[in-house]
């Protein structure tokens, strides 16, 4: 009769957990996931049991379709932790002592690329680009070619920092043509943003669930090709990538525990990628967001950081009203209050709040956010420029 109690006593708290209000995530991740991905999650499996090594087998067999790579080529490897734990794992394993890195950055997350370089003792070279500016391939070729040391490139394809997209295309064929083997960050962008991976010099790819594949936190996910892998040696025992990816090969199983409910919560996020007509859709989706928010921010007199040009479908930034009635902290939690979360910038040169277009989020979402916003700033007796006037915190150095 205890266990009954006990068990009637959970039914009504799992009962009223989905009674409490929810918030809509209009972030770069975690972001809102379906009902059917947050169900997926309730159910516990053990870690060595049949049917979860299926479902991881189908989905790096998933993941390898959607980079559209041959899966004797290239391996998919999840691996516990953030995706900041995978771009560790790629820079501690694919440059070793005798190699170099240039890694090519435009915001937080290329400088991240370099602290983890420093902290790993890998040798590397940073070529810094302004936040708010495209890569300037002409000096990416001169210092290539000033520094004959260099053995590898890392970039990020989408800084989610400020939202830029970079167009990675001639970067690409300037590592081709110098024999470079490229690491990209596409935690932002896999799933929705192209990239050719076949016909590339990218060797390795590190992308997060919980982002463009709209699943939850818990690993990041690597896509490794082989050859080039197997020439690695790692610099740590946990996150040695060929002893991981031979465990997995060889058995379907993971070195360490793995994070089961996310990986049973990615595998439903990638059916429903599929059932929404796969990236190509999902990109189009996230670029009709962006439109809708840019279209009612323009209107409500907020000046975004990058013209309609630049668009990024994954996350958009917007300086501050010059007025000095705006707290950020205070915007930001009038809209949580209302159900809607958004990110403070990380721009390092002007002051912005970033607000993402991905995830469980459609154009009218979109509409819905920009009224909520309508509503704070005249709460906060915050006055905006008359549409079309330009704000003098619009300069990026």
């Amino acid at each position: 009769m205890r266990e009954r109690g006990i068990l009637c006593a959970h039914m009504r708290e799992l009962s009223s957990l989905s009674l409490l209000p929810t918030q809509r995530l209009y972030t770069p991740g975690p972001l809102s996931t379906t009902p059917t991905v947050k169900a997926a999650m309730l159910r516990d499996l053990g870690s060595r049991h049949a049917s979860f090594l299926r479902i991881v087998s189908e989905i790096r067999s998933e993941i390898l379709e959607l980079a559209g790579v041959d899966r004797e080529e290239w391996a998919v490897l999840p691996l516990p932790g953030s995706g900041t734990y995978g771009l560790e794992a790629v820079l501690g394993n694919a440059v070793s002592e005798e190699k170099c890195v240039l890694i090519i950055a435009n915001g937080a997350y290329g400088d991240r690329l370099a602290q983890i370089a420093a902290a790993l003792c890998v040798e590397h070279l940073v070529l810094r680009f302004p936040e708010s500016k495209p890569f300037d391939s002409a000096k990416i070729l001169s210092l290539i070619q000033d520094c004959p040391q260099l053995t590898h490139l890392a970039v990020v394809q989408c800084e989610t920092s400020t939202g830029q997209v970079n167009d990675l295309r001639l970067i690409l064929r300037l590592a081709q043509s110098l024999k470079l083997s490229v690491i990209v960050d596409a935690m932002s962008s896999f799933g929705a943003v192209p990239l050719d991976l076949g016909s590339s010099p990218i060797d390795y790819l590190v992308t997060s669930p919980n982002k463009c594949l709209q699943g939850v936190p818990g690993c990041s996910l690597l896509l490794l090709r082989r050859s080039a892998l197997y020439a690695c040696s790692s610099r740590s025992y946990s996150l040695d990538l060929g002893a991981h990816l031979s465990m997995l090969d060889s058995s379907g199983q993971f070195r360490f525990t793995p994070p089961t409910h996310a990986l049973l919560a990615l595998h439903q996020a990638l059916r429903e990628l599929r059932q929404e007509g796969g990236p190509a859709k999902r990109y189009q989706r996230y670029k009709t967001n962006a439109e809708v928010l840019g279209e009612g921010m323009s209107r409500l007199g907020f000046v975004p950081l990058f013209g309609k040009e630049h668009l990024s479908p994954i996350i958009s930034s917007f300086f501050y009203p010059d007025d000095p009635a705006f707290s950020f902290p205070l915007f930001c939690h009038l809209l949580s209050e209302r159900g809607f979360v958004i990110y403070p910038g990380k721009l390092s040169t002007s002051d912005c709040f970033r607000i993402g277009t991905i995830g469980n989020l459609f154009p009218s979402d979109m509409t819905d956010l920009v009224s909520a916003i309508e509503q704070v700033l005249q709460e906060m007796k915050v006055a905006m420029p008359t549409r079309g006037t330009p704000s003098p915190q619009t300069t990026v150095p």
